[in-house]
């Protein structure tokens, strides 16, 4: 295997395909956020991704080509540079996708294109639910598969009742839908619940206020990138953690910015599917050479882009070779990799993985994360989806 690698996202992002492709060449869109709010995750997902294809590419024959285009996290922009990847650059296959918003933007069209997509961040459970394709196959999460089995988890704990928090828009709402899910099923309580602006609360205060005089044992919440940071270090601030211990999604004390909410993110509990502290022989590996070529620990995004890069050398050494054999191959990879064993749903084209509850604590190096349990991986409600009907 070959892999042609570029000399940045920003030249590719104006540089045309010059050569034409052999039989075996695989050209390859990257559509993410290189700029904007959300410019650290596209980052992380481009370097694991590029790792991937670095450490598997000897399982195939392939050659490999990126072409990268920057979404700026806006949906317009990233359903035009789709488009742009696709009719002038001729790729055969697109990954990517950080916002759920340019996922539901760009979805449409690779499906009516019939391009294959792999989505290595955007967790809007629609897209493997009501609105699935069989080119799109899905390799970080679904919204509702973070947090359903929590709900179970903080139950089994004792916990019997919740305050729930999140920002108002589709993925907020999705999260806490399912935990609640998972927390009700168990018998627990919800006692509250608050919905904050997007993007616009700088105080968490008055919140906070409703959610200590609830009553409840403890809170749930998922923020994400600058509003994890503000929230964690209110909540501390707030002086609630020792009495009204915090939880949520994983995304609040992610390892791409946990260092900056400091001392105030030690002992809060969350679920993900990927830390770095996962014990298995996989994960020791993508750490060590993660950190060796990037001097930094990895994220979940970077593990995204690291699985997917495995699962399209996988296909390719099936021997998919373009859109429509690869598109084909995906859904039917499975390997055990960082997370553990990971493989695809063929009834929505989600990824199945395992869940983990961890604790951030006091590392020798900093903030490290303290697995608590491994929750068994299970595969989503179809939620609408027909893949058979959309092949049609």
């Amino acid at each position: 295997m070959k892999t042609l690698l570029s000399a940045g996202a920003a030249a590719l992002a104006t540089t045309s395909l010059v050569h034409p492709a052999a039989a075996e060449d695989i050209t390859v869109g990257l559509l993410l956020p290189y700029s904007g709010v959300y410019a650290a995750l596209g980052q992380d997902i481009e370097a694991g991704f590029r790792l991937g294809l670095e450490q598997f590419g000897g399982e195939t024959d392939a050659t490999f080509e990126i072409v990268a285009e920057d979404t700026e996290v806006k949906p317009p922009v990233g359903l035009a540079k789709a488009r742009k990847l696709v009719l002038q650059d001729k790729v055969d296959v697109i990954a990517g996708i950080v916002s759920s918003g340019v996922l539901g933007a760009v979805s449409d069209f690779v499906d009516s294109a019939k391009v294959p997509l792999i989505v290595a961040n955007a967790g809007n459970d629609e897209a493997t639910g009501a609105n699935c394709s069989p080119y799109i196959v899905r390799m970080s999460f679904s919204n509702g598969q973070v947090n359903r089995p929590m709900g179970k988890w903080m139950r089994e704990q004792g916990i019997n009742t919740v305050f729930t928090m999140a920002p108002d828009y589709a993925a907020g709402q999705q999260m806490i839908a399912g935990f609640v899910e998972g927390f009700q099923s168990a018998g627990g309580e919800i006692v509250g619940q608050e919905f904050t602006p997007f993007q616009k609360t700088q105080d968490f205060g008055p919140y906070l206020a409703k959610a200590k005089a609830s009553g409840a044992d403890a809170v749930y919440v998922f923020y994400a990138g600058g509003e994890a940071i503000s929230f964690v270090k209110q909540y501390d601030s707030f002086g609630l953690k020792s009495g009204l211990p915090l939880y949520g999604a994983g995304f609040l004390t992610s390892p791409l910015y946990v260092e900056a909410e400091g001392p105030a993110a030690e002992g809060v509990i969350a679920a993900l599917h990927y830390v770095p502290t996962i014990d298995n022989e996989a994960n020791a590996a993508f750490v060590a050479t993660f950190e060796a070529k990037t001097g930094r620990t990895p994220s979940e995004y970077a593990a995204h882009g690291y699985d997917a890069a495995h699962a399209l050398v996988l296909a390719t050494a099936a021997g998919a070779t373009d859109r429509e054999s690869i598109a084909a191959a995906l859904p039917k990879v499975s390997f055990s990799g960082p997370r553990g064993a990971t493989a695809i749903d063929p009834a929505t084209n989600n990824i199945v993985q395992p869940i983990y509850v961890y604790e951030t604590v006091a590392g020798t190096d900093g903030l490290t994360q303290k697995v608590l349990a491994e929750l068994p991986a299970e595969a989503d409600p179809a939620n609408g989806c027909d893949l058979a009907a959309a092949s049609n």
